[in-house]
């Protein structure tokens, strides 16, 4: 599978990220990857390579560039619970920082970039996220509803807040076909109903199906937290709505 390390300009600088595409020289739909907390790192290259191996031209950032190319923090090569909290004692100050204001900055230079990929198909894209990302895909696509026809969100993170700018607030200008596969506790039963409660409302295609015995993470074999059942049926859910969605059916 081709892989490229990349260099994006974006409006406050240059971000570094990973593409993956198929071998023959045809054109195929753009995904946008939006990588977990934890940042860019082998595990994600190697989903979005066998993404790419489905005919997607899969481009993942890293989402911290202002703080250096990836990886900006040292990850150990698995993550448990005796090295987690460190972990993310430097890597939560990032996730904060990137605001949603920053991260749809970010957001318009990556789907410029995918745009102007010759390896890449005129129509329209896929967002997809992981944890925070999750969140990130559906602002993309609520930002750029001309661009962005699916997004599926995994382990998603700060779904359903109380701020005013929630993500789950912004579903009546969603135009995108939407999955989120969540693991048993990413949500409140509430909460779940009042993401439920707002698609409906707004007439979006949409499933929300907690993934059985799954914890935060479960797509991620690098973590403690990796449950292949789930990793499999998080591909049995994404690989058909990008199908539908993206003409690569």
């Amino acid at each position: 599978m081709p892989t490229k390390t990349l260099q994006i300009p974006t409006a406050d600088g240059r971000a570094d990220a990973f593409a993956a595409f198929p071998e023959h020289g045809e054109q195929h739909p753009g995904v946008l990857l939006y990588m977990d907390a934890i940042g860019l790192r082998p595990v994600l290259k190697e989903m979005a390579s066998e993404l790419a191996g489905h005919g997607y031209y899969v481009l993942v950032p890293n989402l911290f560039y202002r703080y250096g190319t990836a990886p900006v923090v040292e990850v150990p090569e698995f993550i448990g619970q005796e090295n987690r909290a460190e972990l993310f004692g430097q890597l939560m100050p990032m996730v904060h920082a990137l605001t949603p204001a920053l991260a749809l900055r970010d957001a318009e230079a990556y789907l410029a970039f995918l745009a102007d990929q010759p390896e890449v198909s005129a129509g329209p894209v896929g967002a997809v996220g992981y944890c925070m990302g999750g969140a990130l895909a559906l602002r993309t696509a609520v930002a750029h509803p001309e661009r962005v026809a699916a997004v599926a969100g995994f382990h998603p993170g700060g779904l359903v807040t109380d701020a005013p700018d929630s993500p789950h607030r912004l579903a009546p200008k969603l135009t995108a076909q939407v999955h989120f596969g969540l693991a048993e506790h990413d949500l409140t039963a509430e909460g779940i109903a009042e993401l439920d409660q707002a698609l409906d409302a707004a007439g979006v295609d949409y499933g929300v199906e907690v993934y059985p015995g799954t914890l935060h993470g479960f797509t991620m074999a690098d973590t403690a937290a990796f449950d292949p059942a789930g990793l499999q049926r998080h591909w049995d859910r994404l690989l058909p709505l990008l199908g539908r969605t993206l003409g690569n059916g």
